[in-house]
């Protein structure tokens, strides 16, 4: 036993000798390792391993959501006007100060038949859209329909096998779930950034009448409008809408309308060209702890805690003032639903049919009244 544990001590040390020889004299026979020409000794990764990811890679999700990721070039005629500067950047690559501008965003296919998702602001007023594929195809756009009050518009391409991307599920999002942004910022060409989603249901922000997005820190610049926000399997989970930055620049504070409100929205684009949401005519207000304390509501550390908005204002002849909605009446539920804040307020009505009467209840005087009123289609916003 002893004579074969030498032979083998032995026969390791002479190969570790001959390993380190050979090293060091002929890198070049040992795989991986290259000398070029002037002598330089250089590590080269395996075929093998350059191919392997990391369990950690996003690679997978871009390839599979990237075709489906478009540029839209718009061209459009108006007149010269001035832009106060504001921190709320919607990420719309071009130069408004033209007459004859032209600008740039991104969009997403969502489905085979051509149907494209994208801000409204990217083509807002456009004489001309044009889209523009991955695989180097180009195809004028015709508008199905716009909603400036999500800013979302629909468009639509004639083009034979299109890539569509796969739809996510934003209501399952958390915070801390990674996020990919897909878009082309400055026309540099299609770019994917990551980061995580920062929060949700982000509201009041001013920057849309309807409002709840995904916050994410994805870095998203000018000409990411319209681009898609994905999750780790390339599941579209948000259309990129705004960022906050005082340069015009990304600074980690970006914005998405999540995909459950673009399918809301898209449906009804289809079926009729615009989206119909109910309207009652009132001026809402959120309801301060000391504003609370005048209208004399339950204390939030009681057993009957009330919630709600005051009216501040009611538009005369209109859908409130005939159900007998006073100034300072405090909406706590719209059809059964419990009213928090003003978001809350726009969005359940939005979603009450028009024309169908609705259930208001309302506390009046230390009291609550219920009310019956029956909302009309809400007005079109003016141009901006």
């Amino acid at each position: 036993m002893k004579r074969s544990w030498l032979l083998f001590s032995q026969t390791v040390t002479v190969l570790l000798a001959v390993w380190f020889v050979v090293l060091t004299l002929k890198p070049e026979w040992v795989q991986g390792v290259q000398r070029s020409a002037n002598g330089i000794t250089l590590l080269q990764a395996s075929t093998h391993d350059a191919g392997t990811r990391s369990a950690s890679s996003l690679s997978g999700a871009a390839q599979k959501a990237s075709p489906a990721v478009v540029s839209i070039n718009t061209s459009k005629n108006r007149q010269k006007k001035s832009e106060t500067q504001n921190p709320w950047s919607r990420y719309f690559h071009g130069d408004p100060e033209e007459d004859n501008s032209t600008g740039l965003g991104s969009g997403v296919i969502v489905s085979p038949e051509g149907h494209i998702l994208t801000n409204n602001h990217v083509v807002e007023e456009a004489d001309d859209i044009e889209v523009v594929l991955t695989d180097g195809r180009r195809a004028l756009a015709k508008v199905i329909g716009t909603d400036p009050d999500s800013d979302l518009a629909l468009l639509k391409i004639n083009l034979d096998k299109l890539p569509v991307i796969v739809l996510g599920q934003s209501e399952g999002l958390r915070v801390g779930d990674v996020a990919l942004a897909i878009g082309n910022p400055f026309g540099v060409g299609q770019t994917v950034t990551s980061g995580i989603v920062s929060a949700l249901g982000r509201n009041q922000l001013g920057i849309n009448t309807f409002e709840n997005f995904i916050q994410t820190d994805a870095a998203i610049n000018p000409g990411n409008s319209g681009g898609a926000l994905v999750d780790v399997n390339g599941h579209l989970i948000g259309i990129n809408t705004a960022i906050y930055s005082r340069s015009g620049g990304n600074m980690g504070i970006g914005f998405a309308i999540p995909v459950a409100t673009a399918m809301s929205v898209l449906k009804d684009l289809l079926k009729d060209g615009k989206v119909t949401r109910g309207w009652l005519g009132v001026e809402p207000q959120e309801l301060s702890p000391e504003l609370a304390e005048t209208f004399n509501l339950p204390s939030s550390t009681g057993k009957e805690a009330l919630q709600g908005v005051v009216i501040t204002g009611v538009l005369q002849n209109g859908p409130a003032a005939k159900a007998g909605i006073r100034p300072g009446d405090v909406i706590v539920q719209v059809n059964n639903q419990a009213i928090a804040n003003v978001s809350e307020l726009l969005a359940n009505v939005a979603n009450l049919q028009p024309g169908t009467q609705a259930k208001l209840k309302v506390w009046r005087r230390q009291g609550l009244t219920e009310l019956s009123v029956t909302p009309s289609q809400r007005p079109s916003p003016r141009p901006r």
